[in-house]
């Protein structure tokens, strides 16, 4: 697969950072590299219509956003730039997200090793962070478990070592369910990870007694039903990949699959929440 590397400026007192990169996610674009100016988004070529996304933020920023300039990513550069700005992440002082080539730290009781590739989730970014901190709250142990865009697997890898006994790992693109396959196998829990690809009708008629789903607000809303149908009573579903304008209508939809809102963490506008099914 071959992406697009679209390199975007904007005004950063006026224009609110989390709101652009959450705008540009429900436009197709999966992974961001802050700059003085602006942003530089990555969007597979497929999604990629420069004509349409100009006329895109003609309406929607006015004169507020500028497309400075956008040009094709091979595969390989891409790693190239995966590699140069991996920085290994820790969450809540308990689990040290690294790539292979940095040296362990046996400080953290939790250690996952990720080589993203082109794959979303590497704990840089505020919903995977997020989601992994409200992970570590919870008790997970013997849980039948789904990963729902599973990018490259670390929500899996982390179910798994806070003591899931399955779980199951999807993603629509062949890319993240290739890389999730190697990243699972690198942890050495591809003896209680299932990986495969597809989307959320591949779990019609399964059930889960924990759900995550990490993917976006219109993708959120559209399965909500078919979470709601595969979570036990008593279950629970995190979601994020949502701004925190977006609470209300996500609310609403949990609300008909009898869902309830027990927490949610913010950061940067964005939010992850924990739902429980009454």
């Amino acid at each position: 697969m071959s992406y697009f590397r679209v390199t975007l400026s904007y005004d950063r007192l006026t224009l609110d950072e989390g709101l652009i990169t959450a705008l540009l996610m429900e436009k197709g674009f999966d992974s961001f590299e802050d700059t003085e100016d602006g942003v530089i988004a990555y969007i597979p070529d497929n999604e990629w219509n420069r004509n349409k996304f100009e006329a895109w933020l003609a309406n929607r920023f006015q004169d507020g956003v500028t497309l400075i300039s956008c040009e094709p990513l091979m595969e390989k550069n891409w790693n190239e730039v995966w590699e140069s700005n991996f920085s290994p992440v820790t969450i809540a002082g308990l689990c040290l997200v690294r790539a292979p080539f940095h040296p362990p730290d046996p400080a953290y009781p939790l250690e996952i090793v990720i080589e993203p590739k082109m794959s979303f989730g590497t704990a840089h970014h505020e919903t995977t962070s997020l989601v992994m901190e409200l992970m570590l709250g919870l008790d997970m142990k013997g849980q039948r478990l789904l990963d729902m865009g599973c990018g490259t697997g670390i929500l899996a890898i982390l179910a798994v070592k806070l003591g899931a006994d399955s779980v199951l790992a999807i993603d629509n693109d062949y890319w993240a369910f290739e890389n999730s396959k190697e990243n699972i196998i690198r942890n050495q829990v591809d003896n209680r990870v299932t990986v495969v690809l597809g989307d959320a009708k591949t779990i019609t008629g399964r059930h889960f007694q924990l759900i995550i789903a990490n993917i976006n607000r219109n993708i959120l809303l559209t399965d909500m039903k078919i979470y709601g149908s595969c979570l036990e009573k008593g279950g629970s579903l995190i979601l994020s990949g949502f701004y925190d304008t977006d609470i209300a209508a996500i609310e609403q939809e949990t609300a008909k699959q009898k869902l309830s809102l027990l927490r949610y963490l913010e950061k940067n506008h964005w939010i992850a929440a924990v739902f429980i099914k009454n």
